[in-house]
């Protein structure tokens, strides 16, 4: 028994044929890529209360006020996040645990506050923004 053979110019068209299906519904693309991130919201300290602190005293609570802190926003302490110990009040205001050891000694601390990163969502990663951490503030431990 003998079997059709197509000829080999038949068989190249019609693999160029299903490459460009393949390509036109979306097997490929060159954009495909995600999404890069923007820019997040920039948070802003405008006061430290209190702003300064006895060394070897207790713990506190240490409130920042000024604007932008989003809902997550973190309250950094010499450049050390304390996601554990930072609570969100409000845009404009953030409180934060200060433990004794913290103030142990005497020395200037700076103060900063961090909106995090969002993941972006959708196919292509569109909406995420960047983590942003505000200029300092210095903390005085007398």
């Amino acid at each position: 028994m003998k079997t059709f053979q197509a000829p080999k110019s038949v068989t190249t068209t019609m693999l160029a044929i299903l490459i460009a299906l393949t390509v036109a519904c979306g097997g490929y693309s060159a954009n495909s890529s995600t999404t890069a991130p923007v820019a997040g919201t920039m948070p802003a300290i405008s006061q430290l209360s209190p702003d300064s602190a006895t060394a070897g005293a207790a713990g506190f609570t240490l409130t920042v006020n000024g604007s932008n802190f989003g809902a997550k926003a973190v309250v950094n302490w010499n450049g050390v996040a304390q996601t554990a110990n930072t609570t969100y009040v409000s845009g404009s205001q953030l409180i934060v645990a200060v433990p004794a050891a913290a103030i142990a000694t005497a020395s200037t601390v700076t103060v900063t506050v961090t909106n995090p990163a969002t993941a972006g969502t959708g196919t292509y990663g569109t909406g995420a923004t960047l983590a942003e951490t505000s200029t300092a503030m210095d903390f005085t431990i007398n």
